[in-house]
Formats: structure tokens, C-alpha cells, sequence
């Protein structure tokens, strides 16, 4: 299906979609160095349907922003729980095929197999570019969990039944927790231990967070549409 028809496309065509591209899902441990971190984002005004999508990159471990690219798209799917991606999707893609290098990682502000059908928006990204892709949300889709302890870096378990789906993370001190798994391209392992070295000063981890204030800024029209350099990785930014 293209990415066309997803601003037509039913909730039973949606959910037939998400169970097969579910068959395509590999979660195995990410093997290579890990030198860049990505995060995509939306921002929109209530009741429009434009959609400001922006993807931007920054260094890793050292997470200073790098480069960015900000689209402009229109979706007519509704918000219903569960099916986000119909929503996002096509916005993030087109700002996403913008970017000249990919990043190693990237981070979508949602979820990966926290989802009924194993297929939150970082998983159906992740499948659909063949790109390694981590979930941190800030609520929980699906699933139970024990509260963490009160220290940042507190992590428990989320299980459905008896399978583990992803963490819940205490990403700042007594603070609530963000919710972490694997979307595509990675292990359970690996999105609690690559998601522990994003955390800062917030409980947003720093890369959601910096992808959030870009579209925000895109959207009130303090940044323009198209890709931009933002610095050397070394903390020599200007737009942040």
C-alpha cells in the first residue's frame, strides 16, 4: 500500500496493514557503532490538517543537534488510538527522504511493539524505511509495568501477559517514567541501554526533546521547510 492511501484508508484496511507488515518486524541486537541518534516529531494546529514533520540528528554519545529537515504535509486520517502512523507517517517519511545521511538510530516520539498489534509508529516506521527505530512515549499504549524506583535510570519491565514489550523508565528524578522499546532493527536490550545514554535535564530524553522544540519552531514559522546543516556535532549550533 502506498503512503498515499493512508488519508483514505479504513480502520479494518489499517489494522489488516499493520498485521502484515507485524511478519516483517526483526528485533535482533544492533551490531554496528552507533555514531549518530535521530529523532522525528510532529507538530500541527488544532483542528488543521496540516502537519509540520521534522526529523533531526544529532551526535552520539555526545547528543549535540547536527542537521535537521522540516516537511510540510496534509492528513485526513482522525486520531484514533492505536493507529498514529496512518496519521504521522507519510509527514515524517517525506522529511525523513530529505536527509542526504541517515542516522545509526533513530528515536520516534511513540511507540514500537507497545501496541496491541506490535506495530506503534517507530515499529511501522522502522519497517517501512528498513531502518533501526526505538519508541519513547510518554504514555502507556498497552501493557502493565511495576512502578520504578524514584532515581533516574529506575527501569521495570512492560508485559503483556507474559511477553515482554518494553521498559518503563525513570528518565529524570521523581518524575514520571517514559515508556521505551524496541521499534525495528533492535533488541529489547538494546533500546533500554542506547534510550539510558539520551536522558538530560528533562523527563523528555534529549533527542524527542530536541526533535519537539524544532517542529514547534517550524510550525510558528521561526524555521523554514527543506534540510539545514545546524552545526559540526560539537556543540557549534545555531538554530537550538
Amino acid at each position: 500500500m502506498d503512503l498515499e492511501d493512508y488519508n483514505t484508508i479504513s480502520i479494518a484496511q489499517a489494522t489488516q496493514l499493520q498485521n502484515e507488515l507485524r511478519k516483517q518486524l526483526i528485533l535482533s541486537p544492533f551490531q554496528s557503532t552507533i555514531t549518530t541518534i535521530a529523532s522525528a516529531d510532529i507538530s500541527f494546529n488544532k483542528y488543521e490538517t496540516i502537519v509540520y514533520a521534522g526529523v533531526v540528528i544529532l551526535s552520539y554519545p555526545e547528543l549535540f543537534p547536527i542537521s535537521c529537515a522540516l516537511a510540510i504535509a496534509e492528513t485526513n486520517f482522525p486520531y484514533v488510538s492505536g493507529y498514529l502512523a496512518f496519521r504521522e507517517l507519510p509527514a515524517l517519511l517525506k522529511a525523513w527522504d530529505m536527509l542526504p545521511t541517515k542516522p545509526d538510530i533513530l528515536v520516534v516520539d511513540g511507540n514500537g511493539i507497545v501496541h496491541p498489534r506490535r506495530m506503534g509508529i517507530a515499529s511501522h516506521f522502522g519497517v517501512v524505511a528498513n531502518q533501526p527505530t526505538i519508541g519513547a512515549a510518554k504514555t502507556l499504549l498497552c501493557g502493565k509495568y511495576t512502578e520504578p524506583a524514584q532515581s533516574i535510570k529506575s527501569h521495570t519491565a512492560i508485559t503483556d501477559k507474559t511477553e515482554q514489550i518494553g521498559w518503563a523508565l525513570r528518565s529524570k528524578n521523581a518524575v514520571a517514567p517514559v515508556f521505551v522499546s524496541p521499534g525495528h532493527l533492535v533488541s529489547m536490550e538494546d533500546s533500554l541501554k542506547i534510550m539510558m545514554q539520551c536522558l538530560g535535564r528533562y523527563r523528555i530524553p534529549e533527542p524527542t526533546r530536541r526533535a519537539h522544540e524544532m517542529v514547534n519552531k517550524f510550525r510558528i514559522g521561526q524555521m523554514k521547510e527543506g534540510y539545514h546543516s545546524l552545526g559540526t556535532g560539537s556543540g557549534d549550533y545555531a538554530l537550538f
